[in-house]
């Protein structure tokens, strides 16, 4: 049974350990890919570090700002799957970015502090230039940096493509503290090895791909959908010679299967492992592996109080840093009119 007690403390950062700032836009329900690219990460470091988690809603209305009335539910259904995932409101504080108007304020000081000509440079939005032309789309980064340094975080857990946005906040960090005092500390990036995941079209697992598998899938629905995955083009038949190193199934094996390199990767070169047989054993595996979480995420699903319960809770302990943080940033800035001395 799921522990749904809510646990309202403000609790302070320990001493002893160091923090961190990740967050995700709001898509709904998860999927594999997210799993094991940062919830499983998360899950490991939520024993070292102190956490804020951080659902930015904000962000997801670069693209989405026309449409949010499905946004609360997928918050929600996000909120869901991080509990079943196995992330601790106990260890770290999960929250929705619009909850803590401090984003917000910050990041209109660091905009202050950013060239244009610096943005425009940036990889994400030289890549989406030609769809997204608004000003919320260039200042992407800079909110970002603020999620980043309202939490004077020592570490951001990324993956390689990511690196130039915490180096973005980094340099904020120093310009702030260079202009007016210290306040905030230099955020390094904390490396991920993050697997690669594709879906069935052997493109990146991705729900706008609608190639991805849920976490709130079925045991039949995994099924089907991995049947449905294309494999190694030149292996037609059992009996055909195949490449596992290519085939996007066997890198779910390589996560999911014991013994993949003895059991599933010889036969498939040999071609004495057909296709089908290799998507069944994966079901079996991929169904036994996700089972532990679509139990929990069944109970929880049942408590919407105790998810937003949780939410408020992270937000109310987010928002006290926060708070701290920015009292801090007044104060460098003299900006703090009614408590600067007369």
């Amino acid at each position: 049974m799921v522990d749904v007690t809510p646990k309202r403390k403000i609790e302070t950062q320990p001493a002893r350990k160091e923090t961190i700032l990740s967050g995700m836009q709001p898509t709904g329900s998860l999927h594999v890919g997210n799993l094991e690219g940062a919830l499983k990460n998360w899950v490991n470091l939520q024993e070292k570090y102190w956490m804020y988690l951080c659902i930015v809603d904000w962000h997801s209305l670069t693209a989405e700002y026309k449409d949010t009335g499905d946004l609360k539910d997928k918050i929600f259904q996000m909120a869901v799957d991080f509990l079943a995932a196995g992330l601790s409101p106990e260890k770290c504080a999960i929250f929705i970015q619009s909850e803590v108007k401090e984003h917000a304020e910050l990041h209109l000081i660091f905009s202050m502090l950013i060239s244009v000509p610096t943005l425009t440079r940036l990889p994400t939005f030289q890549e989406k230039k030609d769809q997204l032309d608004s000003y919320g789309f260039l200042g992407y980064p800079v909110l970002q940096a603020a999620d980043i340094c309202l939490y004077n975080a020592d570490k951001v857990p990324v993956g390689k493509d990511q690196e130039k946005h915490i180096w973005l906040a980094k340099d904020l960090a120093i310009r702030f503290n260079n202009t007016f005092q210290k306040v905030f500390n230099e955020p390094e990036v904390l490396l991920t090895e993050i697997p690669l995941i594709l879906g069935s079209d052997n493109r990146k697992m991705s729900k706008s791909f609608d190639n991805h598998i849920p976490l709130d899938y079925t045991e039949k629905q995994t099924e089907k959908r991995l049947l449905q995955y294309y494999t190694d083009p030149k292996k037609v038949r059992k009996g055909d010679p195949g490449r596992p190193e290519i085939c996007p199934i066997y890198l779910l094996h390589k996560l999911y299967t014991p013994g993949h390199k003895q059991e599933i990767a010889p036969p498939c070169r040999t071609g004495e492992l057909g296709c089908v047989d290799c998507k069944k054993k994966l079901v079996q595996n991929l169904n036994d592996a996700l089972r532990p979480i679509r139990e929990k995420r069944a109970e929880l699903i049942k408590k919407p109080d105790y998810i937003w319960d949780v939410l408020e809770d992270g937000a109310s302990r987010a928002r006290h840093r926060a708070q701290n943080v920015m009292e801090k940033v007044r104060t460098a800035m003299k900006t703090n009119y009614r408590k600067e001395k007369k």
